[in-house]
């Protein structure tokens, strides 16, 4: 995940999305430079992951 795509997804501006996609890796305890699944995506925000996909793709 990029923090585009958490842009795409859920409508926060680019700092936003950054500082929320390193809030779930120091919850999952990843480096910072380790990347987040979709699927790590999803099950944090609790958002499906069909969705998410579909809204990442087009």
């Amino acid at each position: 995940m990029y923090p585009k795509d958490v842009q795409r997804i859920m409508g926060k501006t680019y700092t936003q999305a950054r500082l929320y996609l390193k809030k779930i890796k120091k919850h999952l305890n990843k480096l910072e430079h380790q990347y987040i699944s979709v699927q790590e995506f999803c099950d944090y925000s609790g958002l499906p992951l069909e969705e998410v996909i579909r809204c990442i793709v087009g």
